[in-house]
């Protein structure tokens, strides 16, 4: 079995709990404009072309299950000791959840946490054939609007909330994650209706994640205009305003 892979990331230590390896896989079936993956959104093998140094990197090549396990399982000591593991990302992995869950099913075997960052906006039977082998979900919410989500994002809200539910319901290790996007969802109105729809679901913690435009080189590379390029980065006052607006209703961390 195969997965679509854009990247491999060892010693990556804001994908989850302790030293992890990042597994990129390539293809997403939303359009977020301010995407900082952005080669990891089309399923098609592309090349980047870094002028700064001239550099060429081709992201996108398939590859078993097999041939990733031993890449996956070298820094297997310190995953042990530092309480981390193997956390698959994308683009949105649960694209590809037959693959990822053979994969999670291998890592398990061997004693190795694998956690699954995802958009949650897929079919719910993705989640099923996943869950049995994972240790978390991080699923991300990226707007309260469903308008937001039809016009700017692509995909729906209301799949993506039904998944939460249910797999709350279901007992599943769920973290939420919220981009902190400006003129998206960090006005006061778009917060409280994050804000409702988490109360709703049961939600009890919220991992906050600031606006950066790390991306910005990559989409140059890939010869793309970046929508949000000359967009600043929040505050510092503005991103404990809204962490304070969550912190009434949920236990609340703000990723650095």
């Amino acid at each position: 079995m195969k997965l679509n892979v854009s990247n491999i990331q060892h010693f990556s230590t804001g994908d989850g709990d302790g030293i992890r390896t990042t597994l990129f896989l390539k293809g997403c079936n939303l359009r977020c404009p301010w995407c900082h993956n952005p080669e990891t959104v089309s399923p098609a093998p592309e090349e980047l072309f870094f002028r700064a140094n001239g550099k060429r990197m081709t992201y996108g090549r398939e590859m078993t299950v097999e041939e990733l396990l031993p890449e996956l399982l070298e820094d297997t000591e310190f995953y042990r000791a530092s309480g981390g593991g193997v956390t698959v990302s994308g683009g949105e992995p649960l694209l590809q959840n037959h693959a990822v869950a053979a994969l999670a099913k291998e890592l398990k075997a061997r004693g190795v946490s694998v956690i699954i960052d995802t958009a949650g906006d897929v079919p719910y039977a993705s989640f099923e054939r996943v869950l049995p082998y994972v240790d978390e979900i991080f699923l991300d919410i990226k707007s309260g609007s469903e308008a937001v989500y039809r016009d700017i994002i692509g995909g729906s809200l209301s799949r993506v909330y039904e998944n939460l539910t249910l797999l709350l319901a279901k007992g599943a290790n769920v973290q939420v994650r919220i981009p902190l996007i400006p003129d998206i969802n960090t006005a006061p109105q778009a917060v409280e209706e994050i804000i409702l729809l988490l109360r709703k679901a049961g939600v009890g913690a919220v991992d906050l994640l600031p606006f950066h435009r790390m991306g910005s080189a990559k989409y140059e590379a890939l010869g793309k205009e970046y929508a949000y390029r000359d967009t600043k980065p929040l505050s510092r006052e503005c991103v404990a305003a809204i962490a304070q607006e969550y912190g009434k209703y949920f236990t609340v961390t703000v990723e650095k």
